[in-house]
Order: C-alpha cells, then sequence, then structure tokens
C-alpha cells in the first residue's frame, strides 16, 4: 500500500475577507467574513483544503472560526496525522471519540480530506459523492435588514443584470408588525417579476409567528425560513401546517437524525442543508437522501462560505438528487476580494460546476497572505 496519501501536516490559516457592503442578519452584521482555512498535506505532495466559517460569528451556532481553529489543532490534527485521506469513515469515527458536536470544525477537516483524495485521483470531489446529477444550481440572493428602498433597488439591480431571479429578505431585527410591512412592501415592489422569500433565524416565538406570518404569505411571499427556535420542532410542525406557502427549516437541522424527527413530525417543506453545520459532505448527503424518501426537498443554504467553502457545497448540492430547491451560494459575490486563482462561474441566476480535480478551487496565495491575522 503505497505511503503517498499519508497525512504528513494539517496546518489552519485565519483570513478576515472584506464585503462589498455590510450584511445583516437578526441579531448580527458583519462588514467582512473571518474564515478559517484548513490544508491537509499529504507525503506524495497532495494538498487537500478545507473551510471553516459561521455567518459573523458564534452566535449562530456556537462557534467561530477561532474556537475552531483550537479545536482543530489541538485535538484533530493529532488523529489526522500519520493517517490516510482516504480513511474518512475511520478518521470521522476515531475524532467523534475525542470531540464531541463541534460540526463546523470537522466540516472544515473532512472537506479537506475529500479534496486531497480527489486530488489525489485526478476527480473532482463530486464524484466521491456518487457523481454529479446536475451541473449547475439556482443561486437566490439573500438582502438584509435595510427599508424596503434600499432592499428593493439591490433586488432590481439583480435582476436588471441577469444575476439573480430570487430573493431572500433577512427579518427579526424590527418589532414584528414594522418588519412585516417592510417586506410586504418589498413583496409588492417584486411581484410577478422576482420571487421573495424571507428568513426570521429562529427570532420569533409561537404566537408571533401565527400572528403574523399569514400576512407575509397572503403578501406574496413564496417561502418562510425558520421562524421559531431551532429546538420548537413541534412549533414549526404546527406553523406549518398553518401556512399554504412552504416553511424551511435550518437551525433545526444539522444532523440525519433531526432531518428524521422533522419529517416524522411534518415540521419542514424544505430542508435547508448547509455542509458546514452539518459536519461535512457526507452528513448533508445524508440528510438530502432523508428528505428525498420523505418527499421534502432540500436547498444548498449558506453560511456566507468564500470561494472555497462555496465550491465545497456546490459539489454537494449537484451529487445530492434531492437538493430541487436551488441554493444561496452567494458568498463569494459578496465579498470584495476574490480569493481565487479562478473565479466560480456564475452564470445566467445559476453556479456553475468548476471541472478540475478536488474542489476544483485553488485559493490566490497572495490574497492569503494579505488577508491573514497576525
Amino acid at each position: 500500500m503505497s505511503d503517498d496519501l499519508r497525512i504528513d501536516r494539517v496546518e489552519t490559516v485565519l483570513v478576515d475577507i472584506p464585503l462589498r457592503r455590510p450584511h445583516r442578519f437578526a441579531r448580527a452584521s458583519m462588514n467582512a467574513q473571518p474564515v478559517l482555512y484548513v490544508f491537509v498535506r499529504t507525503a506524495g505532495g497532495i494538498t487537500g483544503t478545507g473551510e471553516g466559517v459561521v455567518p459573523a460569528g458564534p452566535w449562530w451556532g456556537g462557534e467561530s472560526v477561532e474556537t475552531m481553529q483550537v479545536i482543530i489543532e489541538r485535538y484533530i490534527a493529532p488523529i489526522l496525522t500519520g493517517r490516510r485521506v482516504d480513511e474518512i469513515g475511520t478518521l470521522q469515527r476515531d475524532i467523534t471519540d475525542v470531540v464531541a458536536a463541534n460540526l463546523f470544525a470537522k466540516a472544515a477537516v473532512e472537506v479537506a480530506l475529500h479534496d486531497a483524495w480527489a486530488r489525489s485521483l485526478g476527480i473532482g470531489v463530486h464524484a466521491l459523492l456518487g457523481g454529479a446529477v446536475r451541473s449547475s444550481v439556482p443561486v437566490t440572493w439573500a438582502l438584509g435588514t435595510e427599508p424596503a428602498p434600499v432592499v428593493v433597488e439591490e433586488a432590481l439591480g439583480k435582476l436588471d443584470a441577469g444575476l439573480h431571479h430570487s430573493f431572500k429578505l433577512k427579518m427579526g431585527a424590527d418589532e414584528p408588525a414594522v418588519d412585516v410591512s417592510r417586506v410586504e412592501a418589498v413583496a409588492e415592489k417584486l411581484a410577478g417579476v422576482a420571487g421573495v422569500r424571507v428568513d426570521l433565524n429562529a427570532r420569533w416565538d409561537r404566537l408571533t409567528s401565527l400572528a403574523h406570518l399569514p400576512r407575509l404569505a397572503d403578501a406574496g411571499v413564496e417561502m418562510v425560513e425558520q421562524p421559531v427556535p431551532g429546538s420548537e420542532i413541534e412549533t414549526l410542525a404546527e406553523i406549518s401546517a398553518l401556512l399554504p406557502i412552504p416553511v424551511m427549516a435550518d437551525e433545526s437541522l444539522r444532523t440525519p437524525s433531526d432531518a428524521l424527527r422533522l419529517a416524522r413530525l411534518g415540521a419542514a417543506d424544505i430542508f435547508a442543508v448547509k455542509t458546514t453545520k452539518c459536519g461535512g459532505l457526507r452528513a448533508s448527503m445524508e440528510i438530502a437522501a432523508v428528505g428525498a424518501a420523505a418527499g421534502i426537498p432540500s436547498h444548498g443554504a449558506t453560511s456566507i462560505e468564500s470561494p472555497l467553502g462555496t465550491a465545497a457545497s456546490l459539489h454537494f448540492a449537484c451529487a445530492a438528487p434531492g437538493v430541487t430547491w436551488g441554493s444561496e451560494l452567494f458568498g463569494p459575490l459578496l465579498m470584495a476580494e476574490e480569493m481565487a486563482v479562478e473565479p466560480l462561474r456564475y452564470a445566467d441566476g445559476h453556479l456553475h460546476l468548476p471541472e478540475g480535480p478536488g474542489l476544483g478551487i485553488d485559493l490566490d496565495p497572495d490574497k492569503i497572505r494579505a488577508f491573514r491575522r497576525d
């Protein structure tokens, strides 16, 4: 057995990538996206790269790029060193014996292993996941919590440029009645020309959701994402039964077991699958398969990854038959600097699968040096 696939070094680098405009969530905002790159180098000279990233810090899932770096360097790297990159299943088992939870950190490592293994074979990562069933996915553009005229102007600009045909508005930063009125105004302006979706980021409670979400449906909003906290799956089921429009689960969905519970309770019409929050590519494939078996389509969701993490999510979205509800893989378009040597191809409202081995993306070393934290 060749030793070329043996891991001889694991390195991490923190960067802060500036954004084209501030991006606001219900509880956080950011002007730059912190990203952790993980490099897994083999004795045969192959380097696989993964990305650890969360949207605007630990408010979403409890992890940050700083915690990921500590977990990977102190606990995971020693497990990897000396092992083979194609032993992903046993490596994941051994990592979980030492590190519970920390799915974002584990995802960064798992993607790097897939990238290195696929590069050593001269194939795309999607081939390791069963092969591509599509070569591109539609991309929804996410709008922030700004006033209606601001988000309408941004949306119309994207439409006129032919870049996107659907838009998702963040909610939860304002009083519910004010927030709903803002979305109603946006939906009215975009009626007939673009799809409008909303994401509450788990900010409302049961009564607020039952009182206000029907207004959004009446206004023409085509989907509502995670109105209540992630643990409140029964409430999510009640809301799903009430509304005539689909409800998407995000914060409620991290593992295949979560997917099974959501399906059994009828708590979600769509699964938001982020390779980052789910622990990597393989768990994401399992979640999409659970959804497909239950008649629930999956959506390629985002943690606002750089081109590398976006490519990883794209390989998953193109390999999983159940990802039929598009994507939000817009992260690189929000960034003011291009981190890849060759940019990902966005065209006709779609993101297209790159060619080449591994993830098909090579990071620009000059950009890593420019934005690397000291």
